[in-house]
């Protein structure tokens, strides 16, 4: 057996593991657009909007990357009674998050991050935030509410962005409560004063946190370590891991010699919400029985590849398995794509004169009728890109025994297969967004659609591509297969 086959089947597991987030949330804008002029009122580029992303952002974001791990999640947070807050709302209820946020009626405006950039590049933040800590009652609110949610998890992460939702009571209460029960504390700090978080049985803190929480030299892999050891034994925690951005991260087990971990990020855009990505992975990996070790890779490897996409950006299952290089199964280069990996690829295509074809689906126990669709929909293209619905997305659209094979088994099967050029998981509902983003020369969908029932069309044909419905081969479904298996076990 390789060394990549336990982590792949790791990977596979994560689905199982039950994970509370309890911490700041906060809702992150991104106004993307292109500067080609300077402004004649001031010395400062014109930004030229084309458009506007809106997503959750800090503890938000963990839970958006446990959600695209195909975790289980619980949220515990508080947002102000205004249109920030509601938009928090109705973000978590897209991410299928049951828990609604605690509403602070006192005067609470709700964190928001508005980014401007240009071609890929920051220019640009602006914050809109009250920051104080909880009152009394409202403590009170949260830390039941974390509580009831927490029985049902295994591992409780406290992504702490300094708001005033984590307080020192709130903090000590959730970390006493989940070591009588047994469960892990993951805890993402900020500030200096980690004395809040004594006992946490993990904690993240970045480069620069930890020369604020030390005071201690960090420029190399012994002061880092010496600064590690410091923390462990100040603050009795079990294992630290420090993440050092361009070199990686290094992280120690209590009693147990260093790991250092080199950086397995390629290009770098942003590196927005990283950090979440990190402590998202270790909380799953850990909650699905891994070891600190592995959770440690993985979370590495899941971090280079949010800092190669823009904005606050989540790693699947199928993105983390392709960055462990080694699902080439019919190519050189793996096909399993994120969506910024793959529009370098089809700007090169559309250079050569290549006709970018797209179509979607959950291809759960890949078919026959699977197999000829796309390799009709290749022959009515270039360039074939497949847009594969997450294990969440699939879970929402066909139930919750679905799908049977995890995202990252269904993403292998795809890039199999030699009519497939790119895989791109997403995990809404339908892929106008991915549509969007890729702009197809040619939309495939199988004759059981109509012309107007074909998402993305309207847009496809705006731009000048065409849309083709293919005949499908007849006797062939997935829930006619599932049912038949289901009838001959009973």
């Amino acid at each position: 057996m390789s060394d990549l086959e336990p982590r792949l089947s790791l990977i596979g597991r994560l689905g199982g593991a039950r994970v509370l987030c309890v911490g700041d949330v906060i809702l992150d804008h991104f106004h993307y657009g292109s500067v080609d002029r300077i402004s004649p009122e001031a010395p400062i580029p014109v930004l030229k909007l084309e458009r506007l992303d809106t997503m959750l952002g800090g503890a938000g974001n963990v839970v958006r990357n446990l959600n695209g791990l195909g975790a289980h999640v619980r949220f515990v947070t508080v947002i102000g009674k205004d249109h920030d807050g509601g938009e928090i709302e109705r973000l978590l209820a897209e991410e299928n998050i049951s828990d609604q946020p605690l509403v602070d009626d006192s005067g609470r405006r709700t964190s928001s991050k508005t980014r401007f950039l240009a071609n890929g590049q920051q220019m640009l933040r602006a914050d809109r935030e009250t920051i104080y800590s909880l009152s009394a009652g409202m403590e009170k609110q949260l830390i039941s509410a974390a509580k009831a949610a927490m029985a049902d998890c295994d591992v409780v992460v406290l992504s702490d962005y300094r708001k005033g939702v984590l307080t020192d009571g709130v903090i000590r209460a959730l970390i006493t409560t989940a070591q009588k029960a047994g469960k892990t504390v993951i805890v993402d700090p900020k500030g200096a004063d980690y004395e809040r978080y004594r006992g946490a049985d993990v904690i993240t803190p970045n480069r620069a946190e930890l020369f604020l929480a030390t005071a201690m030299p960090v420029d190399n892999d012994d002061e880092i370590i010496a600064a590690i050891e410091s923390l462990i034994d100040d603050y009795d925690f079990g294992v630290v891991v420090a993440t050092r951005s361009k070199d990686g991260m290094t992280m120690k087990v209590r009693g147990q010699d260093p790991v250092h971990l080199k950086a397995a990020a390629r290009d770098v855009f942003d590196v927005s919400g990283a950090g979440d990505t990190v402590v998202a992975t270790l909380a799953a990996v850990l909650g699905a029985g891994g070891a600190f070790e592995e959770a440690a890779d993985l979370a590495n490897t899941a971090a280079g590849i949010v800092v190669g996409k823009v904005g606050t950006a989540v790693a699947y299952t199928a993105d983390i398995a392709a960055g462990l290089h080694h699902l080439d199964l019919s190519a050189a280069e793996t096909k399993i794509m994120s969506i910024g990996q793959a529009q370098g690829h089809m700007e090169k295509w559309r250079q050569s004169g290549l006709a970018i074809g797209f179509t979607n689906g959950c291809f759960d126990l890949l078919h026959p009728g699977h197999v000829s669709l796309l390799a009709k929909a290749k022959a009515a293209c270039g360039m074939l890109v497949v847009g594969l619905n997450s294990d969440a997305s699939v879970k929402r659209l066909k139930g919750e025994n679905r799908p049977i094979q995890g995202e990252a088994a269904r993403a292998a099967v795809l890039a199999s297969l030699a009519s497939v050029d790119v895989v791109i998981i997403f995990g809404e509902d339908t892929p106008i967004n991915l549509i969007e983003a890729i702009r197809p020369d040619v939309l495939v969908k199988g004759a059981d659609y109509k012309p107007d029932e074909v998402v993305g069309a309207d847009m496809v044909r705006a731009h000048g591509g065409r849309v083709e419905l293919i005949p499908l081969e007849p006797g062939h479904s997935t829930t006619a297969t599932i049912a038949k298996l289901a009838g001959e076990t009973c």
